[in-house]
């Protein structure tokens, strides 16, 4: 609105004066010889406040711009009197359209009517003033500054239906983003907090299945008329997608927003999980959807129908990992996959494990790690650090014993599987590194598979297409897990540990395992426990049937120097160097060097 107006005036300064300059004066009639220094001042006002709306135009209050508008139609009109040349005059006269395509594109239909209608009334009084012409000289001018104001407020609001939802009447995720962006310029100019809500329906799609998508859209629209009431006048509210509702939340901290999210939950009967973060300046409108995305994503993870915040105030811990991963301080070390078929001595692959100690926190987990570098859009750069280091270590493993074959298993997070771009990195990261795709199994945590995306899923598909195996981690522990395995794109299976924890020598084996056994088999997938920390635990799962095995009875994580010198020494945890798979090794296992 402010570019706009001011625009506006700009350019009805700039001609102002040309016309001023340039314009002969002609006195047709006595009483006619108008005041040309008048009207140059009225060109140059207009020209200083338009220069002056560009400026500081966004940081003015809204009614303001009220004035604006009616000061310009005033200065019309000035300038249309007090030409010393009825030609120019008439000519001038066509400004008014000026503010009424102004008034007609940024106010309600109400208040552009009344700056058209003054428009109308001013140029119907001002024309007749000048002497010679007749009472109706007025009526062209005055008749298409209503109709050029009228089209443009009709075009106007039918290109904004296209920001609203048709069901609910809400923003629909276009006009979402337009506000979003407005709303982040203007808290960067204001230096005001800016607060950002994603609600999620829980389990909406059931009501669809079993009530039908009448019924469906019914909940939806009651919803919104709820959640709409509750919101002040300068709070937005989206239909952001299916039934995701975002909150935009101006000049409202985390904690208020917090609070606020609580009332929108307690006001409707439906469960809903929500993510709540805010706005740090610098950041962009992605990154701040994606980080209440996040905190959405943990609400359904923990179990749905509560509020987790994903602070956009980056934690001494984040601040120190955001060093780490630039200084490539972290650490990955290696824990053996072996083969049960060959007694659990004969290791047929390393899986990837990142290692770290925080001074800022040193009691921090791996998996509180991973969700740090979540919240605070770290895990594309920690992913691809991890994947980097993996596949270089692997290669000088390798080349070290040439007579290895062995797997690289790496986690990734599902975050970073849904970006478009991923299976390009990879394959980017194998080209550099010389590992190849077909010795490497992505590992995805199956609990994060169920929020994946079209994306993530066309990611894996074309991963394996080149040769990358996938492998769902943690199965058995994730929504649904069995209905899935029928369409994701998926070549191993890891049992969660807890299945494996239940093995107890004092009672029988979990019958669940002995059916993820068959049930890999018929759909011909491998199978990998985890977990393993007994020899009774191993020798169940033998008898059961599984093929691949990791943990603590094998071995321990360890550095790839660490893991090289004890392959060159026969040492690794129970197994042997001639079990890792080398034939030069002797009976005892030792390789000469």
């Amino acid at each position: 609105m402010s570019r706009t107006t001011g625009a506006f005036y700009v350019m009805g300064g700039i001609l102002g004066l040309l016309v001023t300059a340039v314009a002969p004066t002609q006195v047709l009639h006595p009483g006619d010889e108008g005041n040309r220094m008048l009207v140059g001042s009225a060109a140059a006002v207009a020209l200083l406040l338009g220069i002056s709306l560009l400026g500081w135009g966004p940081r003015m209050p809204h009614w303001l711009h009220h004035v604006y508008v009616v000061l310009a139609t005033v200065l019309v009109t000035i300038a249309v009197h007090s030409f010393p040349n009825t030609v120019a005059a008439i000519t001038l006269a066509s400004f008014y359209v000026f503010v009424a395509c102004d008034a007609a594109l940024f106010f309600a239909w109400t208040q552009a009517a009344a700056h058209i209608a003054l428009c109308m009334a001013l140029c119907l009084w001002v024309l007749p003033t000048r002497a010679g012409l007749p009472w109706w000289s007025g009526l062209i001018p005055a008749g298409i500054t209503f109709g050029v104001g009228v089209v443009v407020g009709i075009l106007t609001r039918m290109a904004s239906e296209a920001d609203i939802d048709t069901l609910t009447g809400l923003l629909n995720r276009r006009g979402f983003d337009r506000a979003l962006n407005a709303a982040l310029e203007q808290a960067d100019r204001s230096d005001q907090a800016l607060a950002l809500v994603l609600v999620d329906l829980d389990r909406f799609q059931k009501v669809n299945d079993h009530l039908g998508h009448r019924a469906g859209d019914a909940v939806l629209q009651k919803v919104a008329d709820t959640w709409a009431a509750l919101l002040g006048p300068d709070q937005r509210l989206a239909r952001y997608g299916g039934d995701v509702f975002a909150a935009l939340l101006p000049n409202t901290t985390e904690q208020a927003a917090i609070l606020l999210t609580e009332e929108l939950r307690a006001a409707v009967s439906t469960g809903c999980s929500a993510g709540v973060t805010s706005w740090q300046p610098g950041e962009s409108a992605s990154l701040l959807v994606s980080r209440a995305d996040v905190g959405l994503y943990r609400a359904k993870q923990a179990g749905r129908n509560r509020t987790v915040l994903e602070s956009g105030h980056r934690t001494p811990l984040a601040v120190e990992l955001r060093e780490a991963i630039d200084n490539g301080s972290l650490d990955v070390h290696y824990q053996p996959i072996v083969s049960l078929s060959d007694g659990g001595e004969k290791a047929v692959g390393v899986e990837a494990l990142l290692r770290w100690s925080s001074s800022a926190q040193p009691d921090v987990t791996t998996e509180g790690l991973i969700r740090v570098a979540e919240e605070y859009d770290l895990i594309a750069d920690l992913d691809e650090l991890v994947l980097r280091r993996a596949c270089a270590d692997a290669a000088q493993l390798q080349e070290t014993f040439a007579a290895l074959e062995l797997t690289l298993n790496v986690n990734v997070s599902g975050l970073e599987l849904a970006e478009s771009g991923y299976a390009d990195k990879v394959a980017t990261i194998l080209e550099t590194t010389g590992w190849p795709a077909e010795q490497l199994v992505l590992e995805v945590t199956e609990t994060e598979l169920a929020a994946e995306s079209d994306t993530a899923i066309a990611n894996l598909h074309t991963l394996r297409d080149r040769g990358v195996r996938i492998a769902i981690d943690d199965f058995g522990t994730g929504y649904s897990s069995l209905s899935r395995l029928a369409t994701l794109p998926s070549d191993i299976i890891k049992v969660d540990q807890s299945f494996v924890a239940a093995i107890r020598s004092d009672s029988p084996a979990p019958p669940l395992l002995g059916v993820i056994a068959a049930l890999s088999k018929s759909l011909d997938l491998q199978v990998i426990a985890e977990g393993v920390e007994t020899e009774h635990q191993a020798a169940v799962l033998t008898e059961l049937g599984f093929a691949l095995a990791q943990g603590y009875h094998y071995s321990d994580s360890h550095p790839v120097a660490e893991l090289i010198g004890d392959m060159n020494s026969g040492r690794l945890g129970g197994l042997s160097t001639r079990a890792l798979g080398d034939p030069a090794a002797d009976e005892n296992g030792w390789v000469p060097l």
